[in-house]
């Protein structure tokens, strides 16, 4: 039985590029160069890299990226985009908890909940970012975003979500947080590029930021800076508050 974010993104490509949460690629790829000095020598491997639009962009710059995703539909429409940009980025079909590579990287990225924190388990997130650890370069930096779970203490995640009502946005309804667990589960409605409605049940994990903290000191990053998540304006002076709905991660090793 096929999980619900491998239903989600079946035939789901075209229309992915058009929700909201995908229009701050080129203010997101500043600061990614930012943070590696804009050393066009550092290889980078973009976790859940959906349809490439920061692999793509990175590689506009003048970067060598390796993208990996679990969807097919994803990835063909990243190859297409590619093409359509004129360059040649290396993406491979590939689960993040199962990552084979044969190469080290310099810099890990995994935006926008690129596969973390979207799995059933806390053991299989875990394995995502133990993956994202082994093709770390020594010194090498880790870049990732995920759901900052102090927003649910102190807000509606059913509010936030329905704020964002842009045409062709997902629509959320049923959710319940569970304080337990910190896991959020709610039902997406939305419609494939094909114009097929249909109804998914999503199963999302928050995490705080001592967690976050804890998890990747176990993987042996020595140092570890956490910031709130702006839509295209990641920067290091936004200090996580609890207003943010993500957090901005960046480890090194």
């Amino acid at each position: 039985m096929k999980q619900w974010y491998e239903a989600l993104f079946e035939n789901y490509a075209k229309k992915y590029d058009e929700e909201t949460f995908t229009f701050g690629t080129q203010g997101e790829c500043d600061f990614i160069e930012k943070e590696i000095g804009l050393d066009k020598a550092v290889r980078i491997l973009d976790i859940g890299c959906g349809t490439g639009r920061h692999s793509i962009e990175l590689t506009k710059r003048g970067y060598k990226v390796t993208g990996v995703d679990l969807s097919d539909s994803q990835l063909a429409r990243a190859r297409e985009k590619a093409k359509a940009a004129g360059v040649s980025v290396d993406f491979k079909k590939q689960d993040a908890r199962e990552l084979k590579l044969d190469e080290e990287f310099g810099l890990v990225i995994m935006l926008c909940e690129g596969g973390f924190p979207l799995m059933e388990t806390d053991e299989m997130n875990y394995d995502i970012l133990k993956g994202a650890a082994r093709c770390l370069a020594p010194k090498g930096k880790f870049v990732f975003t995920t759901l900052n779970g102090l927003f649910p203490l102190f807000h509606s995640v059913k509010d936030f979500l329905a704020s964002d009502t842009a045409e062709g946005n997902w629509i959320y309804t049923d959710l319940e947080f569970d304080l337990m667990t910190f896991r959020e589960h709610c039902k997406v409605q939305s419609k494939d590029d094909a114009g097929n409605a249909r109804e998914l049940t999503t199963n999302e994990r928050y995490y705080v930021p001592s967690e976050i903290n804890w998890l990747l000191k176990t993987l042996g990053f020595s140092s570890i800076d956490i910031f709130g998540a702006k839509l295209g304006a990641f920067s290091r002076n936004d200090r996580l508050m609890t207003d943010d709905y993500e957090m901005l991660v960046v480890a090194g090793k």
